[in-house]
């Protein structure tokens, strides 16, 4: 609880992002404002904020200020300083689906709550996912080439060994069958597409989308039948590099590669080789282990690899409202003592 007994309890909205589509808009100021719970006043941080990331940017000076009387933190993710400042924080609700800069030791030691968006971003991830996996089914990598050269080629599309397909033919492998992965499997298998995932504790069921499920101990197993292959899992340490050389070389030589999770999910250069090397069909590739993508980077230069800035979860007419709406159902949660949506489990990582 906040130092005076009697004061009101004090949330910080730090989102007033550099990027308009990701700033708080005037309509969501006014949302949380009417739905501020008795007892509660909320300051809405005017300096400018960074909504790249999880935490790992400097704070203003302003949030900072503020930060020293809240009991609740609003914002993209959770930085040090911020932590730091907040001495009687115990909720923070980051407007981001990672965790990872926020996981740092003293954070993770704490008894401070944390929820995340995860499964926010869910819907325009799958239409992501399924448009990159199009773009290499149906040839429009080969259309792109021959419209840069003006060249009139049906060779590529309907020769013998024409890599063109429908979804409905392909098997799709999914690490990571949580609220991103399911919506990624029901778009997939809208389509007739046959998706498994690869869940922690596939003991838990099998969600919406998916035929099956399996364990990771069962991934060396599964990759070489699938077609196309969608990294959405957290980054953590049992996920790091989990599509390494060994496991890409194991691919099947017409298998789409797809990563929306993390850049650390995957080994880049063994892709880059096995792409270069027309081992697999290609990649779409959304995430870096370093963003900005380095210009020295191979990636840029392959044809066989479809990418994007780490932009698979932009939806500017819909991203605010499905925020706040899960926002402000927690903080009626969190005001009442209840179980909290979205809660991180701090020492797994997500």
């Amino acid at each position: 609880m906040p130092e005076a007994a009697n004061a009101p309890r004090l949330l910080v909205v730090d989102l007033a992002a550099t990027s308009r589509n990701w700033s708080l808009p005037e309509e969501g100021r006014r949302r949380i404002a009417a739905a501020t719970p008795r007892g509660w006043r909320v300051h809405f941080v005017s300096a400018p904020t960074v909504s790249d990331g999880d935490g790992g940017r400097p704070p203003s000076d302003e949030a900072l200020r503020v930060v020293a009387g809240a009991e609740a933190y609003f914002g993209f993710g959770l930085s040090q300083p911020v932590f730091e400042a907040g001495r009687v924080l115990r909720w923070v609700h980051s407007a981001a689906a990672g965790v990872g800069a926020a996981l740092f030791p003293e954070m993770v030691a704490s008894d401070v709550l944390l929820t995340n968006s995860a499964g926010i971003y869910g819907e325009p991830i799958a239409e992501y996912v399924l448009g990159g996996v199009l773009h290499f089914l149906r040839g429009f990598d080969f259309a792109v080439e021959q419209q840069q050269g003006a060249k009139w080629d049906k060779a590529p599309f309907v020769s013998d060994d024409s890599p063109v397909r429908e979804v409905g033919d392909c098997d799709v492998l999914v690490v990571g069958a949580g609220g991103l992965g399911s919506a990624i499997a029901r778009a997939l298998s809208a389509l007739g597409a046959r998706c498994v995932g690869v869940r922690r504790r596939p003991e838990l069921g099998v969600p919406e989308g998916f035929e099956r499920v399996v364990g990771p101990d069962a991934l060396d197993a599964e990759l070489p039948r699938a077609q196309v292959i969608v990294l959405a899992t957290p980054s953590t340490s049992e996920t790091r590099e989990l599509l390494d050389r060994e496991r890409i070389a194991r691919l099947r030589s017409d298998a789409i590669v797809v990563n929306v999770g993390r850049g650390s999910l995957l080994d880049e250069e063994s892709l880059a080789d096995a792409l270069e090397e027309g081992r697999i069909r290609g990649a779409v590739l959304d995430v870096f282990r370093e963003e900005p993508l380095a210009a020295t980077s191979r990636l840029w230069r392959i044809r066989r690899a479809l990418l994007t800035p780490h932009v698979s979860g932009v939806s500017p007419l819909r991203y605010w409202g499905r925020q706040l709406d899960l926002f402000i159902d927690n903080w009626a949660r969190y005001s009442e003592g209840r179980p909290l949506r979205n809660l991180v489990d701090k020492r797994a990582g997500y």
